[in-house]
């Protein structure tokens, strides 16, 4: 499933506006293109649980990653449905999720307000900002890191939206070898990752949680706990870390490279998992090692 795949219409993202181009000497009406940002509610089960600020773009890819990464579902076939609605006020997602997992969700519920930016709004205690994650030590694969400059190179060419209004981040999946498979993007760091996870549960392509991340932003925890969630063993970030990432990432099994760009980057936790071979070969990891 390439980034330019059916369903995934990038001029959705968003809009033309007039502006007024100004410099000392002179005032000139132009076009700019501004990127969309609405409410978009998360139903389960017909309760409210979410309302988020996002691109109205891959809406289907954002409901289902975001239900596996904030652990909602453990698993795509928890899922057994997702509608969308747009409305006066903004999109409603309704997702319809299996039984066991509805009783799961109503006990621990979450009242989140949905945001751009950071937080943790509507977590009911300290213990609740970290959850439970995969143990990950022996998943995986490692890969040279010749295939992280090859994907980073090549990145910015499918960054359709981001190109056009500059105010939107992405997520990528790439294979062993550097070549992107999947780009997701969004106003919001943490729904470009979960529109790219659900991307690649609904179309499960060959080698899907094989490879590495990348994400444009920094990798604070919760981009951590999103790729381990999916079972990502790689997570590359264009900006740094936070302490907590790279806690979370150390302990989970996680190699969490920060600052990255196609010449140079820092790895953070686990470098083991970035191996230089001669042909580039995919090294297989003994999961016992």
């Amino acid at each position: 499933m390439k980034p330019g795949a059916p369903g995934h219409a990038p001029s959705q993202g968003f809009r033309v506006a007039t502006v007024h181009r100004e410099t000392r000497d002179e005032t000139r009406s132009d076009a700019d293109m501004l990127a969309r940002e609405c409410a978009v509610a998360l139903e389960f089960n017909g309760i409210s649980h979410a309302v988020m600020l996002a691109t109205p773009l891959d809406l289907e890819d954002f409901a289902l990653g975001f239900a596996l990464s904030e652990g909602i579902i453990d698993r795509a076939g928890q899922c057994y449905g997702v509608d969308i609605h747009e409305g006066v006020d903004g999109w409603t997602a309704r997702i319809a999720i299996a039984g066991a997992s509805f009783a799961r969700l109503k006990q621990s519920r979450r009242n989140l307000t949905g945001r751009t930016g950071c937080g943790l709004c509507g977590v009911e205690s300290l213990a609740h900002v970290v959850r439970a994650l995969p143990d990950l030590h022996g998943a995986g694969a490692a890969i040279d890191p010749a295939s992280i400059s090859r994907a980073l190179t090549e990145l910015g060419q499918h960054q359709a939206i981001g190109a056009a209004t500059g105010a939107t981040h992405a997520a990528a999946w790439a294979d062993a070898a550097g070549d992107i498979q999947i780009v997701r993007e969004d106003v919001g760091r943490h729904n470009a990752l979960d529109k790219l996870i659900g991307a690649g549960l609904r179309a499960e392509p060959t080698g899907w949680k094989t490879g590495f991340l990348i994400v444009t932003s920094r990798a604070s925890m919760e981009m951590v706990q999103k790729a381990a969630m999916a079972g990502f063993t790689i997570l590359v970030a264009l900006s740094a870390p936070t302490d907590l990432a790279v806690r979370l990432a150390e302990q989970h099994g996680i190699c969490l490279v920060g600052f990255a760009t196609p010449a140079h980057w820092t790895v953070y936790s686990h470098p083991q998992r970035l191996e230089r071979t001669p042909a580039g070969r995919v090294i297989q990891k003994n999961p016992e090692d």
